[in-house]
Order: C-alpha cells, then sequence, then structure tokens
C-alpha cells in the first residue's frame, strides 16, 4: 500500500517541515509513503472563502484517482485513540487498497466536491489547530500506529 499525504500550501517553517521529513524518513521503513504540496493560490484575499475552497478542491481533485482511499483531516471527522487508528489502518492494508490519501486542506476546509469524493473522515482532536501544524501532528500517529502494529516500544499504554 502507498500512503500520500496531500496538503494544500507549502510549509511556511523550516522547524515544522524538518520534523515531517523525520516522520515520513521513519515511515517509509515500512511502506511507501510520500507528501504531495499544492500551491498556495494567489489574491486569496480577494475571493471569499467558499471560492477559495472550490479552488482548492479543484486542484485536489485533480491529485485523487478512481481507485483511492481518501481520508480527508476534518474537524467534523471521527476521532481515534492511538490504538484505535492503527487497527483502522492495518483493516485498510488487508483490504487491498494500494493507494491511502490523507488530505489536509486550507484554512478554510473543503469544498462539497472533495467531500463528496472522500471515503472518510478523520479529525485528531476537537481543539483546531492550524494546518502547518496538523501536517506534523498527524505525521506522528501515523508513524505511532506503524509501531503500534509492528509491537515496537514507542507507544505506551
Amino acid at each position: 500500500m502507498n500512503i500520500d499525504l496531500i496538503v494544500v500550501g507549502k510549509t511556511d517553517s523550516k522547524n515544522v517541515a524538518e520534523l515531517i521529513d523525520a516522520y515520513l524518513r521513519r515511515i517509509n521503513f515500512y511502506t511507501r509513503c510520500a507528501v504531495t504540496v499544492l500551491p498556495d493560490l494567489k489574491n486569496t484575499k480577494n475571493l471569499t472563502a467558499e471560492e477559495q475552497k472550490r479552488r482548492e478542491g479543484e486542484l485536489l481533485l485533480r491529485q485523487i484517482g478512481d481507485a483511492d482511499y481518501v481520508v480527508l483531516l476534518d474537524e467534523k471527522g471521527r476521532e481515534w485513540r492511538s490504538t484505535e487508528f492503527a487497527a483502522w489502518l492495518q483493516k485498510r492494508m488487508n483490504s487491498g487498497v494500494r493507494r491511502l490519501c490523507f488530505v489536509i486542506g486550507g484554512p478554510y476546509g473543503f469544498s462539497d466536491e472533495v467531500y463528496a469524493r472522500a471515503s472518510e473522515r478523520l479529525s485528531l482532536s476537537q481543539m483546531t489547530f492550524s494546518h502547518q501544524i496538523v501536517r506534523v501532528l498527524f505525521a506522528e500517529q501515523l508513524y505511532r500506529a506503524f509501531t503500534i502494529l509492528n509491537n515496537e516500544p514507542y507507544h505506551h499504554e
């Protein structure tokens, strides 16, 4: 299974980018995992939130294939404990999913078209995080899930 993290906008902080890269290197020990960064939209001050979501949605949907399993990281998604997420991930791997796409949208979330294409929604917390920090938090949780599945001592419960 290939895992792709599709994100809107580049990471502004060098430190955040380094953390993401560190977790991706660790995850790639278990499976291929890559990040696709979509360019920031230009002149967003002249766009409504809905127009920005629509344009970002068009860019996102171009990155997703018909057979891809798409999970939106969304505040209205389902929350899991780390062990539950690991079990969910194992089920996706066992089901024959070839490409699992986790999508982190822009500051206003997703367009209706992106929501319609999604297979599931996942929330990391009821708290709100910047879409930059969510990248690090999710990469760490994905790495944690693989260590749980492989009975490695990273996760303590």
